[in-house]
């Protein structure tokens, strides 16, 4: 089993920068993604650079504007790379392949070895810039797959964000993106950020078209359920943990993918909806015996993993028919 590395402690406070200098803007694309060149294609004078950068582990956000027509160089990247255009377009090319253009529809998906052309991104265009570890994505397709995989994976160039897996995988881009340039997002908690983390990298693989990927979206064989059995003691040895569904595969000694249908199989649902369960179950019994002059819901919500306390909140009502106020209220101890 290839074992998922923790990524908590990487995450890093956004960059906000705003310039009319051509060689800051250089110096903070350098500093945030790759080195580049940058050739202005209009008046010296349009150029206005905005650019917001969040470093999410092996994951780079950007939120960039340049204000002007640009052309820029990058080399090879070293990395995987996706650019998506909410406004405006992006024309470019990687190694010798022909141009080209990018849209609100349709991102641009950039390999590692290959020499790297924006050749024309217009003034109006402002681009999310999502930045992928080489090793991070392949890691997270091997476990996927719970086999070697070969190097350098081959996305094809083009996403389709129309409709369908790219649409679905555009919106939580654009979800986490909002969330991580915010200083206080919850996307920078340690309850979250590994299962946002693992997400992204899930969708994208799901998403972007490459030659493992049908064999992703195949049924597998269920695992034993003396594996899937590991994976439940665990969640309910310590339910407060952020567990994400890669640790708990670990934790069973099968792959993710393998975990998940065991999951379905065996227990009729997924690993985190039945870790949701278990920790409202935990929720609901220390709220009905509970102080109420001792302890709050957001402090019994936050103890047992919740960290968004109005979901946490709509799930226990939906669960027990009453607010988790109402119980606590409740005097059911000595």
């Amino acid at each position: 089993m290839v074992q998922a590395p923790t990524l908590r402690s990487s995450f890093e406070q956004p960059v906000q920068v705003r310039t009319n200098d051509v060689d800051e803007a250089r110096l903070v694309i350098q500093q945030n993604f790759y080195s580049n060149t940058v050739q202005l294609l209009q008046p010296s004078t349009a150029f206005a650079g905005r650019f917001s950068v969040a470093r999410l582990g092996d994951i780079t956000v950007g939120d960039l504007r340049f204000g002007t027509d640009v052309r820029m160089d990058f080399g090879e990247l070293g990395a995987y790379h996706v650019d998506v255009p909410l406004s405006g377009t992006l024309a470019w090319h990687q190694g010798s392949q022909e141009p080209l253009l990018s849209t609100a529809t349709c991102a641009a998906v950039f390999r590692p070895s290959r020499n790297t052309v924006l050749d024309r991104l217009s003034g109006d265009c402002r681009v999310l810039a999502i930045k992928i570890k080489r090793t991070a994505l392949e890691t997270q397709l091997e476990r996927l797959l719970d086999t070697p995989v070969q190097s350098p994976l081959q996305l094809a160039p083009v996403l389709d964000m129309s409709s369908g897996p790219g649409l679905s995988w555009l919106r939580l881009v654009r979800m986490l993106a909002e969330d991580a340039h915010m200083p206080e997002g919850l996307i920078h908690h340690e309850l979250l950020a590994d299962l946002l983390h693992e997400s992204l990298l899930n969708a994208l693989l799901l998403s972007a078209d490459h030659r493992y990927r049908e064999t992703l979206t195949q049924r597998i064989p269920h695992c034993r359920p003396a594996l899937v059995k590991r994976a439940v003691d665990a969640m309910e040895a310590h339910p407060e943990e952020p567990f994400t569904v890669a640790a708990l595969a670990e934790i069973a000694n099968v792959s993710v993918r393998r975990l998940q249908e065991g999951f379905r199989h065996y227990v009729g649902m997924s690993p985190t909806t039945y870790l949701r369960q278990i920790r409202l179950a935990r929720a609901h019994d220390e709220l009905r015996w509970s102080d109420l002059s001792q302890v709050t819901v957001t402090d019994v919500a936050y103890r047992w993993g919740f960290t968004h306390l109005s979901r946490f909140s709509g799930a226990y009502r939906q669960r027990y028919g009453v607010a988790p106020s109402v119980t606590l209220r409740m005097t059911y101890g000595p």
